[in-house]
């Protein structure tokens, strides 16, 4: 007897490792409790940020008719061209400042108040915003709209910063990048929603731009009434909270009862790992050599996803389809065309990501916007030499746009929570949102002159941006598909340290491939 159970005893990691194993096969298709968590993060989250980004194109006349007649009542007589573009221009870009607030101090909300608790609360900023630019017309204020499109960022910049947190903190390891799909698969939804909400058949007809501006409450209230049902991360229950008993039944009621073990074992791993160390600010996150790849990773993938070219795809998109021939007041629903189309790559990502991996994904994705950005300056070149050119233009418009959301746009936010751990997970947040929404303004202020000054050459410096991004993540990122997050990290620095040890040569020390 005692062989037989010194046999078994020594069979016994192998036998956990086994039913872990299972149990990740098993969880190929996500829970309903699950999907429904996913929808009711993401429709008061990074629903907001697409939503706010494409409803302030279409009542743009129609506010700057409203500034110039409150300008009138005031002073009786019509406001400067350049104090109306300049006012205008407040309006729109004062939500990237918004936003760059909201995202350094997302990660620290996040901390305080947990994931869920934070996502609560950051309606209220989306709820003021949406009753002071409804008020604005009736109070004759249109300073009311600067500090509501304000909040409106302020809103964006926490949701896009703690939603992804979360999402990634819920889903099964099995379905990591798949679940975390939602923000983007949400964001292009917002964008589209708020594409089809300025159409003229809905709202988008001159008198009713308050009402227009004012929908971003309805998202919000939806949160507000869904979200409560549903739990708290159970990594953060377990790892900041240390609650047990509060992460076992978050587990079981978002993977059910039989399928969350698995999950359960890697989140003691991480919170043994962890233990003793409280949540990293960004400076310490800046400070800790051991996350300088991902770090940079992070911060190379944030900034190319502004400087990769999508701007200036949809600066053109209006030329482009002018060109082809598409009657003017027919473009806003070319454009929802585009929306609709990126939202689609979206979807058709979120199917493929546990498949192909992210690598394959992103760098594919960046290779093929490359190719289109060659396509696309020669199309717009010749624009005038053929008649058929302008549709191969429309044809690069749209493929330029469907390699986007198949892999940058998709894949960003999912490696910025797969790259770090749970104690600095907040903190690379806060830093790759800050990053992002600087380089969104960087981008809106610069890229007028960058266009005006190259034209349709200024794709040539977007192809470079591609090329290089889509080099630095071959050498660099490793595939973290199925992968722990701490086995994530053991590859990160392996892989530093091995080139630590390569560059001493032979005779250098040997180390270890394992922190």
């Amino acid at each position: 007897m005692g062989k037989e159970n010194g046999t078994v005893s020594e069979y016994q990691p192998l036998l956990k490792d086994i039913k872990e194993a299972e149990q990740i096969h098993q969880i190929k298709v996500p829970s309903k409790t699950l999907l429904m968590a996913v929808w009711a993060a993401c429709i008061g989250g990074t629903f907001q940020y697409g939503y706010n980004v494409s409803i302030i194109n279409a009542p743009t006349k129609a506010v700057q008719t409203f500034i110039n007649e409150t300008w009138m009542e005031r002073y009786e007589e019509e406001i400067p061209p350049q104090l109306l573009t300049f006012l205008w221009s407040s309006i729109v870009s004062i939500f990237t400042i918004g936003g760059l607030i909201g995202a350094s101090v997302g990660g620290t909300l996040a901390i305080r108040f947990g994931r869920k608790g934070t996502l609560l609360i950051n309606n209220s900023f989306a709820l003021m915003a949406a009753l002071l630019m409804g008020m604005s017309f009736f109070a004759s204020a249109f300073e009311l709209l600067i500090i509501g499109r304000f909040l409106s960022g302020v809103n964006a910049g926490v949701g896009i910063c703690v939603q992804p947190l979360y999402l990634g903190e819920i889903a099964p390891r099995a379905l990591r990048g798949a679940m975390a799909m939602g923000t983007s698969i949400f964001i292009t939804g917002g964008i589209l929603t708020g594409q089809v909400m300025g159409l003229n058949e809905v709202l988008g007809q001159e008198e009713h731009w308050p009402l227009l501006l004012s929908t971003t409450c309805i998202p919000a209230l939806l949160q507000l009434m869904i979200l409560p049902w549903f739990p708290e991360s159970p990594r953060y229950l377990l790892i900041d909270r240390s609650d047990d008993h509060a992460c076992t039944l978050a587990l079981k009621q978002l993977h059910g009862g039989d399928n969350y073990y698995g999950e359960r074992e890697d989140m003691q791993r991480e919170r043994a790992s962890s233990t003793g160390i409280k949540p990293l600010k960004p400076w310490e996150v800046f400070a800790d050599r051991s996350l300088r790849w991902p770090l940079l990773t992070i911060i190379t993938i944030g900034i190319a996803q502004q400087l990769n070219g999508i701007n200036a795809i949809y600066f053109y998109a209006d030329y482009v389809f002018a060109e082809a021939g598409i009657p003017f007041e027919k473009i806003p629903y070319a454009t929802v065309g585009t929306g609709a189309c990126e939202c689609l790559t979206a979807l058709t990502c979120g199917l493929l990501i546990e498949s192909l991996g992210r690598r394959v994904l992103i760098i594919g994705g960046y290779s093929l916007m490359a190719l289109w950005c060659i396509c696309f300056t020669i199309t717009l070149t010749f624009q005038n030499y053929s008649p058929w050119m302008p549709y191969l233009s429309m044809a690069c418009v749209f493929l330029f746009i469907l390699s986007f959301g198949l892999g940058p746009g998709g894949v960003t936010n999912i490696l910025t929570t797969e790259l770090f751990t749970q104690t600095a997970r907040p903190a690379a947040y806060m830093i790759a949102g800050s990053v992002n929404w600087l380089s969104f303004f960087i981008i809106g202020m610069v890229f007028p002159f960058i266009v005006n000054g190259l034209q349709q050459y200024c794709f040539l410096v977007f192809l470079v941006v591609c090329c290089l991004v889509a080099s630095f993540i071959f050498f660099v990122v490793p595939e973290t598909k199925n992968k722990t997050f701490l086995e994530i990290q053991n590859e990160f620095q392996s892989g530093e340290r091995n080139k630590s040890s390569a560059a001493k040569g032979q005779d250098g020390p040997l180390l270890p491939t394992s922190p």
